[in-house]
């Protein structure tokens, strides 16, 4: 029988049509920036990056379409600043900085230092949230509108925290793993997935902080 059950598992959280309807339950879907207003603000939280030690380097990770969304859409004139926000979520420091060193990175892509903010110590969502309303409020109270650019599976955590600390902010979703138009390979219906089994640690990290923030 545990048998039985341990197969049925398996299968259920390798199979990637059950995993995507669960994400889109989940997922706050994306927008074109077409769609959205101007913002003072494009407040970016971390988690985007790894630091390359042997290189001293930033290395990039799939949550870096946050960074490059927001560097669209101030291009485009919907956000007058970038924030950028967070440390690093290790245990142990590993060198990286976030907010500090992808900060000098944009600086030298040519974005002026002064359209850039960042907040420097915060290592969780719920941190992201309490340092980063702290810091407008204490140093840029004049600043009223704010787009929170986060990965699609973060944002509804991201958003509530954000609320839970009386700081309103609009949703902009990056990375997103499913659209609003539904379209499967048969593949994703009958053949286990390893990388969709790992999916689900992501998805459910995100419940699980919801949760335990007491956000819903």
């Amino acid at each position: 029988m545990a048998k039985v059950s341990s197969i049925v598992i398996i299968l259920f959280f390798s199979n990637t049509f059950i995993y995507k309807e669960a994400l889109r339950l989940w997922e706050i879907p994306a927008v074109n920036k077409t769609e959205i207003n101007h913002h003072d603000v494009g407040i970016v939280l971390g988690g985007m990056f790894e630091y390359d030690n042997d290189a001293n380097r930033l290395s990039i990770r799939r949550g870096g379409d946050r960074i490059w969304q927001a560097i669209d859409l101030y291009k485009a004139k919907k956000i007058s600043k970038i924030c950028i926000v967070g440390k690093h979520g290790n245990v142990i420091d590993r060198g990286l900085k976030e907010a500090e060193q992808l900060k000098v990175q944009l600086v030298e892509w040519g974005i002026p230092e002064i359209d850039i903010i960042t907040e420097t110590e915060s290592r969780n969502t719920n941190e992201n949230a309490k340092f980063t309303a702290a810091l407008f409020q204490q140093s840029y109270p004049h600043f009223d509108s704010f787009l929170l650019i986060t990965s699609a599976r973060h944002m509804k955590r991201a958003k509530a925290s954000f609320e839970n600390y009386e700081f309103e902010v609009t949703p902009f979703s990056t990375d997103q793993y499913v659209g609003k138009e539904r379209f499967y390979h048969w593949d994703e219906f009958i053949i286990p997935s390893a990388d969709t089994f790992n999916g689900w640690f992501g998805l459910i990290k995100e419940v699980v902080g919801y949760v335990g923030y007491g956000l819903f």
